[in-house]
Order: C-alpha cells, then structure tokens, then sequence
C-alpha cells in the first residue's frame, strides 16, 4: 500500500510530505485548491508524462516519491526481484523532472527507464478519474471489468495462448502458400534443368578426363608418328641409334678397363644410362601399341564436350562447375517440394489449434455468462442503494463461433440497464443520464475492486453530480471497500468525507506573488470544522458543527 508522498517544486507545490495509513483517507479543500495535485503527483511516479511546465516556477526541477509497502503484494515482489531492484518490503519510486522537460525515474535509488515505472505501477495502485465513467460506454472495458470480477486471469491467458499458437501456425501457412504461387514458374523451370542435367548426368571430375581423351584421340596419328621417330632415336634405327651407341662405347670402355681398371665405375655409368635407354624403348613401344585410331569414341567425345560446353553457357558457369550446379538446382527443387509437405502438416496443425482455440473460447465464454449472472443481481442490488430504486442490470454475453479469433476470446458483451418500471434493458448510452451513469461505474468499481489484486484504489470526485442519501451511500461502499483495500477519495461532498477513516485537506495560499498548496493529516477536532465547512459553506454554525459531529459519530 502507499506508506508516504514527498513532492518538491511541482506545479504549485514548494514542498509537501504527507503520510498514508490503511483504510479509508478521504481528501478534501476548496474549489480550486488543487485537491487533485497528490493524485498528479502520484501518476507521474508511475509513468505518466512529464513536461518542463510541471516545475513550479523558479525551481529547478520537480522531485516526486512515492513509498509503498510491498508485503504480501506477490506481484511487486516477483517484479522487483526479476529487475534486481528488490529492498526487502519497501518499494521507493522517484520520479524527477527538470526544468528543461528531461525525465528520469527510480526504483528503491536505481535509475530505471520510465517504461519500468508504468510496469510495477499496475501491481501498485489503481486510479479512477473523474471521467472514468465514460470509458464505461465501451464494449472492450465492459468485458475487461467482467473478467476482472470473475478472476479470469487463467482463462485469458489460455485462451491468449491458444489464440498466439494459431496466428503463428497461420502465418507461417500464409507465408509459405505465397512463397508456392510465387515459386510455381520457377519450380518448372527447375524441374526442367534437373531434368535435363540428369539426361546429361555429368560427374565430377568427368569433363577433365573426356577433354584428354578427347585430345588423345584427336591426335593419335601425330602421336604414332612422333613414337616411331623417337623409337628410331633410341633403338630401332639400323644406321645409328642410342641404344647400339652405348653398347659400342661398353665394348670400347671395356677394352681401356683391361688396360686401367681405375675407370670401372664410369662403365657402371655407362651400362646404367643403357639400361635406362632400353626400358624407355619398351615403355614407348607399349604406349605406341596401345595409341589407337578410334573415330566412333571419338565422335561419342565431341557430342559430349559440345554437349557440356553448351549447358555451361546456358548456366553461365564452366563446365567444371556443372556437377556442383546439377546438384544445388536438385537441392532447391527438393526444398520447394519439401515446402509442399510443410503445407500439408501445416493446415492439419492450423485446423488443430483451431479446434484447441474454440475449446478454451468456449470454456471462456461459459464462466463468463457464469460470473455475469452473480455480476448483474450486484450491480442492481447497488444502483438501489444509490437512489436508483428501479433500476435493473444486465449482462449480455453473445459467443459467435463465426467471428474473428481474437486474444480475448469470442465474446460480445454488452452492459445493459432500465432505471425506470416498464422501460426494456437496453444499452447504457441509450439509457441512463450522466450522474446515473456515474453511480453504475462507481458501483461497478466497488464491487470489482474486491476481485482486484491492486492493493491501493484512488478515486478522484467520482462522486461528483450526486448528494444527499446517495452519496451517504456511496461513503458506505467505499468505506466498507477500505477493510479489505486501501481507498484515497478526493471529494466535495461531506457525506463522504465523514466515511474516512483518515482525512487530509488541501489548502491554497498565496502572497501575492506565489502560490502554494499544501496538504495536511486532519485531527479529529480539525475534521469536525472541515465537515462543517463543507456542510455550511463559508458560514459555519453551532448546527453545522454538531451535523458535522453526527457524520463522523456514525462513521466510527
């Protein structure tokens, strides 16, 4: 709950330190004293907007915190320990603005974004402003406070669930269906070249060994004549060759070696060049027998090498690359066919998530019309107590099994309500006047609050365009509301301001040349002259003072 409020130098205030206790705390001053600015003050702690124009005049910048007691508030808890900014139950936000409209916001003296402020705010303290019965006519909010009341949260977060899995599962069916229609001319045409690089079936390294085989053959007479020739050299030649010159310089060395034997080893020499000679001589002679003139292979070779030089050029890369592409084109073909099969298991998924999808909406749907029936006889029970003797309440809950899957499940509600005998429900902006309108939110506030995990509620002149018996009923409810939760109602009406359990007045003075507001705890005695005040006006009178006294006797 909010444990203390300190604000320096924000719009007209200097300085202000001001303590909250449990229950009730009723906030009240003259028109135009600024009893909304601790409300003001306590917003921008929790992340509204900061302007330079919020720094009073001649400060240098607006300083605000707010202390909350976090005990037993599992969710501030879990929060603050996520973000590392957990000091044991205390929870200190600081929120400063300077003058020249820069922002900075703390938690427990740790510089945070002002995102994180709004975060923890929700888990904090809960606002109703003086216009809030408005957003009352719309249907998004209508089925909001339903929930809230019902305590769906686990409901909504299944059916949210169910509805975050069947966008996914679509979205990726839409995008892959796009990708085939887009894809259908390409995938012919990659069917064709694989196709075509299959007929072909070229493997690696095949280009290399058609092309000498090719070339082999291309000049295997040329090559016959040069292996003849060579022969001659080394062997075959009658006149002179290689191989009858060593044998004759062996017989000639061999005669000097009877004569000095000391150049032996040149004969080795000699006889090892010869040997060398003879075995390239049956070496090339072997490779001459098997050189062969065949024009059919090498008829087979041309359309081949034309063959693969032609789809090289079609797919602009050489024909060495041909196998590498044969293989990546046959890839993207089978990932394209592999994205058909995801179709397939795709649409069986969607229609299952579906089917899930509609279980938990329907699931949804029914505790809704549930928590309605409990919700509306409240309701009523309370526009009768608020001086609304003939008014009834009523909650439609419509489930379209044909509408748009959405987060928030398949229903239409819609708030309905009579004030007069013989008059139809009907919808609340056809029906009920502004101040009637006011009273069913307040009503509604008041009895969803106690649904609500928010520790602290603010309500801010909700009560305004009522009096007399009704807003003594209205100090009741949310007097009895301040047992179980801690209430700051800013008000102008006595009735309940008496209600409080605690009561603060704000007061606006000025020197003429500053104005200040300040906000001060009320004693018990202070209270009686502020309720009188409230009761009498400027005039305040010996009847005033002790009706003032009757309210806060009854009260206690």
């Amino acid at each position: 709950m909010l444990t203390q409020l300190t604000v320096n130098d924000f719009a007209i205030v200097d300085a202000l330190d001001i303590e909250f206790g449990a229950g009730m705390t009723t906030i009240t001053g003259e028109t135009g004293a600024g009893k909304s600015i601790a409300i003001d003050a306590i917003s921008l702690c929790l992340g509204a907007r900061g302007e330079a124009a919020m720094v009073r005049p001649g400060g240098k910048r607006a300083d605000i915190s707010a202390s909350f007691s976090v005990e037993g508030n599992k969710p501030a808890q879990r929060f603050l320990r996520h973000h590392e900014l957990d000091n044991d139950d205390a929870c200190i936000i600081r929120r400063v603005i300077s003058k020249e409209g820069r922002s900075k916001g703390f938690i427990n003296g740790k510089p945070v974004p002002i995102s994180q402020l709004k975060e923890i705010g929700i888990f904090l303290l809960n606002i109703h402003g003086q216009h809030a019965h408005q957003g009352l006519l719309d249907g998004a909010l209508q089925l909001s406070l339903l929930d809230q009341y019902a305590n769906h949260q686990k409901l909504n977060a299944q059916v949210a669930l169910s509805h975050q899995n069947h966008q996914q599962i679509k979205g990726e069916l839409r995008q892959l269906q796009q990708a085939q229609q887009q894809a259908q001319a390409k995938v012919q045409l990659l069917e064709y070249q694989v196709e075509e690089l299959d007929a072909f079936a070229l493997i690696e390294g095949e280009f290399e060994q058609i092309e000498s085989e090719h070339q082999r053959l291309s000049n295997s007479e040329s090559i016959q004549l040069s292996c003849h020739r060579l022969l001659n050299q080394l062997s075959d030649d009658d006149s002179f060759n290689l191989e009858s010159a060593l044998n004759s310089a062996l017989h000639t060395l061999g005669e000097i070696i009877e004569q000095d034997s000391s150049i032996e080893p040149l004969a080795e020499m000699l006889n090892g060049a010869l040997i060398q000679i003879q075995e390239s001589s049956q070496e090339l002679a072997s490779y001459q027998n098997a050189i062969e003139q065949n024009p059919e292979r090498l008829s087979l070779l041309d359309e081949r090498l034309s063959k693969a030089m032609q789809l090289a050029r079609k797919h602009h890369v050489s024909p060495q690359e041909l196998p590498a592409l044969h293989q990546n084109i046959h890839d993207e073909l089978q990932a394209m066919t592999n994205d058909s099969k995801r179709i397939d298991e795709l649409e069986i998924q969607l229609e299952q998530v579906t089917t899930e999808y509609f279980t938990q909406a329907s699931k949804l749907s029914q505790s809704r019309k549930k928590y309605a029936t409990k919700l509306e006889k409240l309701v009523t029970k309370s526009m009768k107590k608020l001086s609304m003797e003939h008014g009834e309440f009523a909650i439609a809950v419509a489930f379209n099994k044909d509408g748009n899957i959405n987060k928030n499940g398949l229903d239409a509600v819609s708030f309905l309500v009579t004030t007069n005998p013989g008059q139809p429900l009907d919808a609340l902006n056809k029906v009920v006047s502004g101040g009637e309108l006011s009273r069913i939110s307040l009503a509604i506030s008041v009895i969803t609050a106690n649904k609500v995990a928010t520790p602290t509620l603010i309500f801010d002149e909700v009560d305004v365009g009522i009096s007399g018996p009704t807003a003594a009923a209205v100090g009741e409810m949310l007097r009895e509301l301040g047992k179980s939760t801690q209430i700051a109602c800013v008000t102008h009406l006595p009735q309940v301001a008496g209600c409080g359990h605690h009561q603060m007045r704000v007061v606006k003075e000025t020197d003429g040349r500053t104005t200040n507001t300040t906000m001060v705890a009320l004693s018990e005695s202070e209270r009686v002259q502020e309720l009188a005040r409230l009761l009498g006006g400027n005039t305040i009178s010996d009847n005033t003072v002790a009706n003032a006294q009757e309210l806060l006797r009854v009260n206690q």
